[in-house]
């Protein structure tokens, strides 16, 4: 541990909640949005702490100048999303930790109802606020919503966003819900658990391991909830574009990888066999679209998923020793593309 997040944690009398930016080269991302973060983070209970991931811009000399009061973390290089986190958790020892990405706007009172449900109930180990977009703030935002489910094929949905299709916001998804995975762009952990149930997979680097993580979770008996009630809203797209092929393979691996790591001995070959044709029909379509890129990123994603399940097989095989919830309601039976393409039902209250 560093010496200033160990002076920070001498400070605080060790607070209640962590809440934990990673950044990287962000810096005009933290002049936007940090403010509002230290702001609406009551230091009483919150210690507010920025661990940068081996940022080659100013915004560690920057943080350091406007922010000196903030905690910071600065590891030795760019670890990704998930082993950055590992690695940042590794030095906080509070009982709760928020995984806050760098382009979320924070509102007054965001840390109350999350946290109030993981005072509640010692099962729920994650939690996530209502999730807006904050370019258009009727409008939620696609990654995490109002809280994350999944089909039986691993296409992650949420409530008020159905594939690429987010709906407006008109309190429709306004009561607690449990989920099967909270968003990695505001998660709100049990600090103990994270740590002893292995934390984010550090070799998905960035794209899906938090929904792995809840995943694991649920699976081992854990709740994850959404609570409407808090509101942040999230850029999103702020690291890789929308249309970036780095972002199609890390995707479809990272999914594929999940798949793998998770799924009953039953349904696995089942499913990887559905995947196999969806996968390469996503390829096609961004072929014809004038994507070849994308479209080669899926190939190169495949290829790699088979050439890493041999240095899975372990983890597959003690996920499924820890596993004590095998039918987990949030897991849905049927498959999302062919509600979505043949059936019309575009929004989550139509599923």
């Amino acid at each position: 541990m560093d010496s200033q997040t160990m002076e920070i944690q001498k400070r605080s009398g060790l607070k209640k909640v962590a809440v934990v930016i990673l950044n990287w080269n962000g810096k005009a991302l933290m002049e936007e949005f940090l403010p509002g973060v230290i702001e609406h983070s009551p230091a009483e209970i919150a210690d507010v702490i920025v661990a940068d991931n081996g940022s080659t811009d100013d915004s560690v000399s920057w943080l350091k100048t406007n922010f000196p009061t903030v905690g910071l973390i600065e590891l030795d290089q760019n670890y990704g999303f998930a082993e950055g986190y590992n690695q940042a958790l590794k030095q906080i020892d509070h009982e709760y930790t928020v995984l806050l990405n760098s382009d979320v706007e924070v509102t007054p009172g965001w840390l109350d109802a999350p946290l109030a449900a993981l005072d509640r109930d010692a099962a729920i180990a994650g939690a996530q606020p209502k999730i807006l977009a904050q370019r258009n703030k009727a409008f939620f935002e696609y990654a995490g919503a109002a809280g994350g489910f999944m089909d039986k094929y691993g296409y992650p949905y949420c409530r008020g966003r159905i594939l690429h299709v987010t709906e407006a916001d008109q309190g429709q998804y306004d009561t607690e819900a449990e989920l099967l995975w909270a968003t990695g762009a505001c998660l709100f952990m049990r600090t103990d658990v994270y740590k002893k149930e292995g934390g984010l997979d550090a070799g998905f680097f960035a794209h899906q391991e938090e929904i792995d993580l809840c995943w694991r979770l649920r699976s081992r008996g854990y709740k994850l909830v959404c609570t409407p009630q808090s509101v942040v809203y999230h850029v999103g797209g702020a690291t890789l574009n929308v249309e970036s092929p780095r972002k199609t393979f890390l995707n479809f691996r990272n999914n594929l990888l999940m798949l793998y790591k998770n799924l009953p001995e039953a349904d696995l070959k089942p499913v990887l066999r559905i995947r196999f044709w969806l996968d390469y029909l996503a390829a096609f379509k961004f072929l014809i679209s004038g994507h070849l890129p994308n479209a080669k990123a899926v190939y190169e994603a495949r290829k790699a998923f088979t050439a890493l399940q041999p240095e899975y097989a372990s983890l597959r095989k003690e996920n499924l020793q820890k596993t004590v919830l095998t039918d987990i309601p949030e897991l849905r039976k049927e498959s999302l593309i062919a509600g979505f393409y043949l059936k019309g039902k575009k929004k989550f209250n139509q599923l």
